[in-house]
């Protein structure tokens, strides 16, 4: 008698875990991050497992579309894709991030012209994971094998205040960071922890020049580690060349420092350091906006929760290597499913010039069984598992499921956030 191993049944689980008071252009994150574990079931009673946004409306889009698997073969992603286009349908096309003038969204994976691509990614990883599980095969196999052994992710630092305005819960071990001295201390701290062989700084929160003697002092404390700065397009283009001009000879590349592919590209024409983003260039069509004018962005930071999932990214990283680009990734506030989902991926694309970003040292708790993954060095082995090589810890995701329903949170909002302690913020880009 031949199992099915047909799609039965998807379930979605929101939840919550705490988050600190990490200062960025938009404002200041809230106590709490939100996501959505996605368990995809078979007749045969296999699970498939992701993780993934947990804002009401990506889960209103999950919700929509979840019906449309159940029948499928965990194989069939072309035609999972074709289902969730045909339910989950995006609004008038707009660019992920606005220009001048406007309020910063830093989450591109809240942006409902994502849907369809967050969507799909959230499915299609979950399905792979059920096909590494068929095939006793881990799933950086089913992307065509391992590139290499280890995936590099870099320290990410942040400016932030030593606990939450409402104080929901006891201050976060890291303390205030606002000076140089103090971005040091927390530099030291998460490599001596992780091991990190490269350092970014979320800028575009503090006067710029603050800023830039933040990175200088960490160029000081850590020499030949390579830096990057962040502003997340919150520094006009005068700004955005006054500090690169000051960082002279410190910087690996610079990220989103001006608003929209304009700004970049003028900031591209007098600056010698690659741009690099994860804002003007967040989808195939504004990679060919990018392309059409030349390229004035250098280094494309993909994430594969909103570009599509993991076969779309590698569709990427060809067309970086066809346009001699460099590829990174980006990270948002995650647990273990998704580092893990990311390692497999960029452990089976050739091209990878920079470690990636990474939150997972700003979370204090994990939703896979074993606890928190373990970096070497800086990092990840993919799991020999096959799937994604995680298994789900039940325990933490009723306790995550519960923060969920009594946080009050529902759509991440660093604005709003963000006037409780200074009314007068606006959000208002560029800032500087």
């Amino acid at each position: 008698m031949t199992t099915s191993h047909a799609i039965r049944h998807v379930r979605v689980t929101p939840i919550a875990f705490r988050d600190p008071p990490l200062l960025n252009a938009a404002g200041i994150h809230e106590p709490w991050a939100l996501r959505s574990i996605i368990e995809i079931e078979t007749d045969s009673g296999l699970v498939g497992i992701n993780e993934s946004y947990g804002d009401q409306p990506m889960l209103e889009a999950l919700a929509k579309a979840a019906p449309a698997l159940q029948g499928l073969s965990p194989w069939s992603l072309n035609e999972m894709e074709t289902r969730v286009s045909a339910l989950v349908k995006p609004p008038a096309k707009a660019s992920e991030f606005l220009g001048v003038g406007a309020q910063i969204s830093l989450a591109p994976g809240t942006h409902v012209s994502k849907n369809v691509a967050k969507v799909v990614s959230a499915f299609e990883v979950a399905m792979m994971d059920l096909q590494g599980q068929l095939a006793n095969a881990p799933v950086v196999d089913l992307l065509g094998g391992a590139a290499r052994d280890r995936v590099p992710f870099s320290a990410y630092l942040f400016y932030k205040y030593a606990e939450h305005i409402e104080k929901p819960y006891a201050p976060d071990p890291w303390g205030e960071a606002l000076t140089p001295e103090q971005l040091v201390a927390q530099a030291r701290r998460m490599i001596d922890g992780y091991g990190f062989q490269s350092i970014k700084l979320k800028a575009g929160a503090l006067p710029p020049a603050q800023e830039a003697a933040g990175i200088l002092a960490l160029a000081k404390a850590f020499p030949g580690k390579p830096l990057r700065i962040d502003p997340n397009a919150n520094w006009s283009v005068a700004t955005s060349l006054k500090i690169v001009e000051q960082l002279r000879g410190v910087l690996e590349y610079y990220e989103d420092p001006a608003p929209g592919l304009d700004g970049m590209a003028a900031v591209a024409r007098e600056c010698e350091v690659p741009l690099a983003t994860n804002m003007v260039v967040t989808d195939f069509d504004e990679f060919r906006r990018n392309a059409e004018r030349g390229c004035p962005v250098k280094i494309v930071l993909s994430d594969h929760h909103y570009w599509g999932g993991l076969r779309a990214t590698q569709r990427l990283s060809t067309l970086c290597s066809t346009f001699g680009l460099g590829l990174s990734m980006h990270s948002n506030s995650h647990l273990g499913i998704s580092l893990v989902a990311m390692t497999h991926l960029c452990a089976s694309v050739p091209l990878l010039n920079y470690a990636c970003d990474t939150h997972y040292p700003w979370q204090d708790e994990e939703i896979v069984e074993g606890g928190r993954l373990r970096f070497e060095q800086g990092s990840l082995r993919v799991p020999p598992g096959p799937g994604l090589g995680a298994t789900l810890d039940r325990t933490a995701l009723a306790r995550l499921h519960d923060n969920y329903l009594h946080c009050g949170i529902r759509n991440r909002d660093d604005l709003a956030q963000m006037k409780k302690y200074d009314p007068s913020f606006t959000g208002i880009q560029p800032r500087f």
